[in-house]
């Protein structure tokens, strides 16, 4: 039944599609279902690499008891008429990011400041829209300033952190990560070395750094190459 709630059936399905390697999209399509929706069920669920059917079920009872919670109410201003496209987007781009990774609580602070005006927020801001605590806030941009995914500014005169988000932040998002490979090929190499290139699991770590090496590398050079399609 396509648009209704997920049956058991279809979840021991994706669970299928998911042990087969099947992508998101190819799963959807034998279910008849949207991608996002899928992508979602899975993310809220383990991620691709935990998800359990039963499990998966199980919890979608216990919500539909509880019921779905009502959205904290958008800022006025914020993406004026359009509240409705943009609840569905924000939904469906989170489900994405913690599918691919990210924490739920590190997407939900990610895209709202995305789907922001301006791409600007305070932590306040931010705790108010979400509907969180100001520490649930404060962990998720810690995490995402360390990744490069966002960057923090100072209002001198009203003394409080701004987060931004902007067209750099998808540069130095990649390089922080190219660059985190590039310390892991380091340190694997020189575990290499210290195990010896001439035994099984030297070589087997030498290969390892070289693969990450060349890698990281190039994806440096790309994105350097690359960057003006930000501006």
């Amino acid at each position: 039944m396509p648009g209704g709630r997920l049956t058991q059936q279809d979840r021991q399905r994706i669970s299928a599609g998911l042990a087969q390697g099947l992508s998101y999209a190819e799963i959807a399509k034998r279910l008849d279902r949207p991608t996002s929706t899928i992508s979602r069920e899975v993310g809220r669920n383990g991620g691709p690499g935990d998800y359990r059917p039963d499990r998966a079920h199980r919890a979608a009872e216990r919500r539909a008891r509880r019921g779905s919670p009502t959205p904290p109410p958008r800022p006025p201003g914020d993406m004026a008429g359009m509240g409705g496209m943009v609840g569905k987007v924000e939904g469906d781009v989170i489900e994405m990011a913690v599918g691919m990774g990210l924490p739920r609580m590190m997407a939900r602070v990610l895209i709202a400041l995305w789907v922001s005006d301006d791409g600007r927020l305070t932590a306040a801001e931010l705790a108010r829209r979400l509907g969180v605590s100001p520490a649930s806030v404060s962990t998720a941009v810690a995490y995402l300033t360390q990744q490069g995914l966002i960057r923090r500014e100072r209002d001198p005169r009203r003394r409080r952190d701004i987060y931004v988000v902007d067209e750099d932040a998808w540069y130095h998002s990649v390089v922080t990560s190219a660059r985190q490979s590039l310390e892991a090929a380091e340190i694997t190499k020189a575990s290499a070395e210290t195990f010896g290139l001439g035994t099984p699991v030297g070589r087997r770590l030498a290969r390892g750094a070289a693969f990450l090496e060349q890698i990281s590398l190039e994806m440096l050079e790309s994105t350097e190459r690359w960057r003006h399609l930000l501006s």
